[in-house]
């Protein structure tokens, strides 16, 4: 059950008492009419209506007395302020967006929050309306992979699971289970990946989280390395330029100056650098995974280019040229 209070009189004294208890193992009763701005009578009083609702709100023995929230068999009663019920269901239109296998459960769970909704914050809720736009190629990940992994990762456990080639095609028999410190999970672009330690390759890896089928059990606990750069989210994403020490440099980065003004170039640069040389000349600095790749980036400006360095970034331009100049002359006659 889901309730919402207002913000006054004993509901919200309720809430808030519940709220201090979650942020805090153990309260002093005195600490709590303090906080509260009741007597500690009040404050057991308060503590009984909790456990009415379902609360396992445990006495504490001590000098002072105090109260524990323990965690409980079943599911009591949801308390929100207002803007934590918004918050809620916003979050929950969001969630079919996150790249898990979880959004018809999500909508369905909006459904719920919404019919209990109050009809002051139902118009809120209904006046947004979340559509989810995913930047490139998504897939949905099993929760229950999500929780064996998460679970792995705080326990700080070793992983043992099979991993499904990009081909799609499904492992084989007699491979083995990879053995990996699983440390983060990350998402990026629309998928989940899992950063660890391989145990059999020594190195760092990313693994797709929607290709992976834990094993049970786990293996044995292992002392935390750091990542490489101490940010698992920039390793994942120079894993994906190329770069396996953690910089997120490109395994290439090239320089060309061309004949449009900084100004025009920069929205289109992406994580490329732009350099101001005039009103209608600048310079750019941009990696790849190749210099192919370099120049086919810079070709998209439709304006003359220089190469300034290296030397393969020009030789670069002339394979490309040659492709382009191939592909002109194949081209069926119109």
């Amino acid at each position: 059950m889901l309730t919402v209070i207002e913000k006054n009189g004993t509901s919200s004294r309720l809430l808030t008492l519940l709220s201090l208890l979650q942020a805090r193992r153990d309260w002093p009763g005195a600490a709590l009419a303090d906080r509260l701005g009741v007597t500690s009578r009040t404050v057991r009083r308060d503590v009984d209506r909790l456990r009415e609702l379902g609360y396992p709100v445990r006495a504490v023995k001590g000098p002072d007395g105090g109260y524990r929230l323990d965690a409980g068999a079943q599911l009591p009663p949801l308390l929100f302020d207002d803007d934590q019920a918004v918050a809620l269901a916003v979050a929950l239109q969001l969630a079919a967006a996150s790249g898990v296998d979880v959004g018809e459960a999500a909508a369905r769970a909006l459904t719920t929050v919404r019919q209990v909704l109050p009809a002051r914050l139902r118009h809120r809720v209904d006046a947004v309306r979340v559509t989810p736009v995913r930047t490139g190629p998504t897939t949905d990940v099993d929760p229950a992979v999500l929780v064996a992994l998460t679970a792995a990762i705080r326990a700080r456990e070793v992983l043992r699971f099979d991993h499904t080639p990009a081909s799609g095609a499904a492992p084989e028999p007699f491979v083995p289970p990879r053995r990996v410190e699983p440390h983060h999970l990350v998402t990026r672009g629309g998928r989940w990946y899992l950063v660890g330690w391989d145990l059999d390759r020594g190195d760092w890896r990313t693994f797709r989280a929607d290709r992976i089928t834990p094993r049970t059990p786990t293996g044995p606990r292992f002392t935390l390395r750091e990542v490489p750069g101490g940010d698992p989210a920039a390793f994942l994403s120079a894993t994906a330029r190329g770069s396996t020490d953690g910089t997120g440099r490109w395994p290439c980065t090239g320089v060309v100056e061309l004949g449009l003004p900084a100004a025009r170039v920069a929205p289109f640069a992406h994580d490329g650098v732009v350099e101001d040389l005039g009103p209608q000349r600048c310079r750019l600095t941009l990696g790849s995974w190749s210099w192919v790749g370099i120049a086919a980036a810079v070709a998209r400006y439709d304006t003359e280019v220089l190469a300034v360095g290296p030397p393969a970034l020009a030789e670069a331009f002339g394979t490309l040229a040659g492709r382009f100049a191939a592909a002109a002359r194949t081209a069926p006659p119109t």
